[in-house]
């Protein structure tokens, strides 16, 4: 009786975990499915389970036009998933009592401010992560994005004259400049700047050898994923992003066997292959907590199971439900990668999905894949649902244009000959942007960035419609002149052209005004 008895159990431990110890089925094929669908050329996908790697794998080509496969090391820009690396740190250092999450920023770094003396006052830790500050959504990246002259020392100045949208922990809106003063901190309680003490303190713990915490890397010619993105409805590739003025919002390169790793030890409260641990699970208790709630859109057609029941920021990570689970996942996006991350800790599951094109729709579609795989759901056609979503959304983006031009008054003519509109203007947190006046037609210049060049095409009265000459920028934007009673220009405005501009591009913050000689 205990020989079958053992045997039975035997057999229990072999079949129980089998399918936990499996890709889903077919799933090679679904990849490149996806791949194929929404115009991919590469993708990096990672599945962990019950501390095991499953799955590490490549899928395509570095790069459009050459036949270099991506593998299983092959680094991708993680864009924002690196907000969970800087969430780690601060944790890391509040267990060794050179922080608090609770303190004010300012008791580290007594230079820091914001716009607003209270906020500056009472922003603590915590609060650089969470997106409550007050800030709009995307407010500041100007200052970095695309790369510009400033280093970052700098760029943490100037966020003091950045406007405040909201009132101070009263809304979510997303922003990325303060994971840079949140590397700051990091810098000044622990004597080493953020890139060295990620690669110091967690990649090489972690045993992430193949990884890289500067952004710039995305122009190496190694074992790195080239930057693609849909242009004028044409993938093609576009130039990656190689400033490293905000690697801790966004800056880690990776691959799938490192991002396996990553996650293995993230879902095992921070332990790591040797037994030792990066953290304590009173850290993970931190990370996981929601902090800011995140406002919940209506139902997606098709895709009613992602309706969320609670929805919220934690530390560097999306935190909601799913299928009944407790889910912790973020995005990423940078010119040419985007990413996501998602683990059920229940279930200690985890799978990354990096890729080499900006296509949220196949990141969606192969994480949601893995979830539905070990949460036992029937399969869903997500390539095929996503599919009709954009192309939903492009004919309704389609359709805006069309009303807008029709909306147009294209008989009136500016107020004023296009040299009286020329000059420099000043945003008291970006800088300068020069206006001059070029074989007849007005081309704008944003003095602090080299690729922010445009040509300033008349739209209607004093509004001109921005056409930058890099097209891989995709962030056409209006301006308009405000005029004084003597008929000089009193301000200039900006928004973006279309709700596909990145919400990066901060247009709409400037406040442009006149330089008086």
């Amino acid at each position: 009786m205990r020989l079958l008895a053992s045997l039975s159990a035997l057999a229990l431990t072999l079949s129980a975990p089998l399918s936990a110890q499996q890709a889903p089925p077919g799933f090679d094929a679904y990849v490149k499915h996806v791949m194929e669908t929404f115009t991919v050329p590469g993708v990096s996908v990672a599945i962990v389970k019950d501390g095991k790697v499953i799955l590490a794998k490549g899928y395509g080509v570095r790069r459009m036009g050459n036949a270099t496969p991506v593998d299983a090391l092959t680094q991708f820009g993680i864009a924002s998933n690196t907000k969970l690396f800087t969430a780690t740190a601060l944790g890391m250092l509040v267990e060794e009592g050179k922080l608090a999450w609770d303190k004010p920023v300012v008791d580290y770094l007594p230079a820091f401010a914001m716009s607003d003396p209270y906020v500056t006052r009472e922003m603590t830790i915590r609060d650089l992560l969470v997106h409550r500050s007050g800030l709009g959504l995307g407010a500041g990246d100007l200052l970095w994005w695309p790369a510009s002259t400033y280093d970052r020392k700098e760029i943490f100045r100037r966020i003091r004259y950045v406007p405040l949208s909201t009132s101070f922990r009263s809304a979510y809106a997303y922003d990325n400049v303060l994971y840079l003063v949140a590397g700051e901190v990091i810098e000044a309680v622990s004597g080493q700047a953020w890139e060295d003490f990620v690669r110091q303190r967690i990649l090489a713990k972690v045993g992430m050898t193949n990884s890289d915490v500067h952004h710039s890397a995305a122009g190496g010619s190694g074992n790195v994923a080239g930057t693609h993105a849909e242009v004028n409805d044409t993938v093609r590739p576009v130039a990656p992003m190689l400033s490293d003025n905000t690697n801790p919002a966004g800056g880690v390169m990776s691959g799938a066997t490192d991002m396996a790793k990553w996650m293995i030890v993230q879902l095992d409260s921070g332990r790591v292959a040797d037994g030792s641990r990066l953290f304590t699970p009173a850290t993970t208790r931190q990370l996981w907590r929601e902090v800011t709630p995140m406002p919940i859109g209506d139902p997606i057609p098709g895709l009613a199971h992602l309706h969320p029941h609670f929805y919220g920021y934690a530390l560097g990570l999306d935190v909601q439900d799913y299928r009944g689970k407790f889910l912790i996942t973020h995005t990423g996006g940078l010119p040419g990668y985007v990413s996501r991350v998602a683990m059920i800790p229940e279930l200690r599951l985890g799978v990354a999905v990096l890729t080499n094109q900006e296509s949220g729709a196949a990141f969606n579609s192969i994480a949601y894949r893995v979830l539905d795989h070990y949460l036992g759901a029937k399969p869903v056609d997500y390539p095929g649902i996503y599919s009709r979503i954009l192309q939903k959304k492009k004919e309704t983006l389609r359709s805006a244009g069309q009303k807008a031009a029709t909306s147009r008054d294209s008989t009136s003519g500016p107020s004023l000959p296009l040299a009286k509109y020329a000059g420099t203007y000043r945003d008291v947190w970006y800088g300068d942007v020069a206006i001059v006046e070029e074989g007849g037609k007005l081309v704008i210049r944003f003095m602090q960035t080299r690729e922010l060049v445009g040509d300033m095409l008349h739209w209607q009265h004093d509004s001109f419609i921005v056409r930058w000459r890099d097209r891989g920028l995709r962030a056409d934007a209006y301006a308009t002149f405000a005029l004084n009673p003597d008929g000089s220009v009193s301000e200039l405005r900006m928004v973006p052209e279309s709700e596909a501009v990145d919400f990066s591009f901060d247009f709409q913050d400037l406040v442009l005004r006149p330089v008086r000689k």
